[in-house]
């Protein structure tokens, strides 16, 4: 009985720290080490609010706390428009200056045509599915929908994962929970943000951080970048930990250094 007594007051004084479990301050400084993967740390501020890197191949990362004194979204909405600026407009072709139509322009980046197949691929699959059954629209009891409107745009409808591609345009948007992709046969944007629990609150019925990733892709960025984006987390509250990333190579070069990026990122955002 006495041993009962010692599990019952065992577990309610687990409970109880469980309940009393607080979220780590907020961030005033970054941990900020001389390596991360194949991350070398270049230079470090002295206020600790900011440090670089630079990888094997040449791409940059910029590690910095990012005030969210107007709301998470709205500073991470303004480190796009930064990424995003100064943007080189399409040059127009010598036969189109001529009044003739210009032939379709090849794809430049890599990483962006392949989201724009793989999107493409997948409705076309399903548009397969639903010509097999000799009928345009389709919905079965798992709620797929599926159509094809005749002028080489394709949909797919399912649960929490919608798709439009455009065979004649090559463009292609994707939603797939809190992602989204938008495509074309020269860029690509790839979003996400979700609310997420911080570090020691993994019981906590309220989710009080974000995680965020943001990648653009193409060949009208400026400086001869090729792939820009950012990794971020922390507190909705703020500061938020924001790693900025730029590579001038091609394809998937950004993508080899992510997971280093993201650990950066989750251990001085605490999420």
């Amino acid at each position: 009985m006495r041993t009962l007594y010692l599990l019952a007051a065992s577990g309610l004084a687990l409970g109880t720290s469980a309940c009393a479990v607080k979220a780590p301050p907020a961030r005033t400084a970054l941990e900020c080490p001389q390596t991360q993967g194949d991350l070398s740390r270049t230079s470090a501020a002295s206020d600790g609010r900011s440090c670089t890197y630079m990888t094997s191949s040449g791409a940059e990362v910029t590690l910095q706390l990012v005030s969210a004194a107007g709301g998470a979204d709205a500073a991470l909405t303004s480190i796009e428009t930064i990424l995003l600026a100064n943007r080189s407009a399409p040059k127009p072709d010598d036969k189109a200056m001529a009044g003739e139509p210009a032939p379709p322009a090849p794809p430049t980046a890599a990483s962006a045509t392949d989201a724009g197949k793989a999107a493409a691929a997948a409705a076309e699959q399903a548009l397969e599915d639903s010509s097999r059954a000799s009928v345009d629209v389709r919905i079965d009891s798992s709620g797929k929908h599926v159509t094809e409107n005749g002028d080489g745009t394709m949909r797919v409808e399912l649960p929490g994962i919608h798709i439009t591609a455009n065979e004649n345009d090559e463009t292609a948007k994707v939603r797939v929970g809190p992602i989204s992709i938008d495509a074309n046969d020269s860029s690509a944007t790839i979003r996400s943000r979700r609310e997420v629990r911080l570090r020691g609150e993994a019981f906590s019925r309220e989710k009080r951080g974000i995680r965020a990733t943001f990648i653009y892709t193409g060949k009208d960025l400026p400086t001869g970048y090729r792939f820009v984006g950012y990794e971020a987390g922390g507190p909705k509250t703020g500061p938020i930990t924001v790693a900025i990333v730029k590579s001038k190579l091609d394809g998937d070069a950004g993508e080899e250094m992510y997971p280093d990026v993201k650990k950066l990122v989750r251990k001085n955002g605490g999420v």
